[in-house]
């Protein structure tokens, strides 16, 4: 099947290098091949190499997204009508403050409102959502298993992407090796392990964010905000305007959502940047806490808008005080805790 599946993979890659973009099925059947560990390492290096030259299209990361959710180890998390299930997860490679969307997640579930399924990873840095969470004590290799019962007694779990997405084995090297963002970076955020069809998903540029909002429509989700704030985080910023595209059954609307929308103080960026996991732990327990500051203004301005996606607060100020309402209760560090 291996000669096979090179043999396939020579016909995809001799219709990309004519730069034109896959349709969905040729790039769901590209990514099968993939994960299924039918290309040669420098196929599948040169296939991704092509898509980012070139420039993603929609029909891929639709195609990509079916592929591996089909190959993912799956959480499940059962029904609970009165808490929607939802996810924070982001694409990284964006400027790096504090794991804001992790915090944020936690802060969400704390409000009781809806249930979190955290999809994230390590990064590059050695701050990602992986390494801040194990900092504050939590067991990041958690099975399936245990992920479910997290969130239907706590309401967050942790879904660490290389224990759910096995197959991407088969792409690390090639990944690796190129050494810059491909079509993965953005098909993460598009695979979560529990199904979650409500969505906070930030991403690292501007031009993608669109295409991510449309691949998220066409792959059915319920509601999400897709966030690039103009100080080129992948996430709301406290210091900048942030532009939202709005995701759900209608169409994408784009918006742009500021700190005064939220009701939360501004800031700068150096107030939110933590150097070292450790200090990006602290500045998670603090806020959650009930510390007053910049960290503490992103993660209720995150959770807000998190909390409008699930479908529990209309607005982003209703969000942002729900969080708030949840930090200074004290369930905030409750959550974490538990988790």
């Amino acid at each position: 099947m291996a000669q096979r599946g090179a043999a396939m993979m020579t016909e995809v890659l001799g219709h990309l290098v004519t730069g034109a973009p896959l349709d969905e099925e040729a790039a769901r059947r590209a990514f099968e091949l993939v994960l299924r560990g039918d290309a040669l390492p420098e196929q599948v290096a040169a296939m991704l190499a092509m898509v980012q030259m070139r420039g993603v299209g929609v029909d891929e990361l639709v195609g990509g997204a079916r592929a591996m959710r089909a190959h993912a180890t799956r959480v499940e998390a059962g029904e609970d009508p009165a808490r929607p299930l939802i996810d924070t997860c982001g694409t990284g490679g964006a400027r790096k403050t504090f794991n804001v969307s992790t915090a944020a997640a936690i802060v969400a579930a704390a409000t009781g409102l809806a249930r979190v399924c955290k999809h994230g990873n390590r990064s590059r840095t050695g701050r990602g959502s992986a390494e801040v969470l194990a900092e504050l004590g939590v067991n990041i290799d958690a099975s399936p298993r245990t992920q479910a019962r997290c969130l239907n007694e706590v309401g967050v779990c942790f879904s660490f992407a290389v224990r759910h997405h096995p197959a991407m084995v088969h792409a690390k090297g090639p990944r690796a090796a190129l050494g810059f963002a491909t079509i993965f970076n953005l098909l993460g955020p598009l695979t979560n392990p529990a199904g979650a069809e409500r969505q906070l998903l930030g991403v690292y540029d501007a031009a993608l964010a669109g295409k991510v909002a449309a691949a998220l429509r066409r792959l059915g989700c319920a509601r999400a905000l897709v966030l690039h704030s103009e100080d080129g985080l992948d996430e709301a910023s406290i210091a900048a305007a942030t532009r939202v595209w709005d995701v759900g059954p209608r169409g994408v609307k784009e918006g742009r959502m500021t700190t005064r929308h939220a009701g939360v103080e501004a800031g700068v960026l150096d107030d939110v940047r933590a150097r070292s996991v450790g200090e990006a732990a602290i500045m998670v327990r603090e806020a959650l806490g009930g510390w007053a500051g910049p960290a503490r203004s992103m993660i209720e301005l995150n959770a807000g808008a998190a909390l409008v996606a699930a479908g529990v607060a209309k607005d982003v100020r209703e969000g942002a005080s729900l969080a708030r309402e949840a930090i200074d209760a004290g369930a905030a560090m409750e959550t974490l805790g538990g988790l």
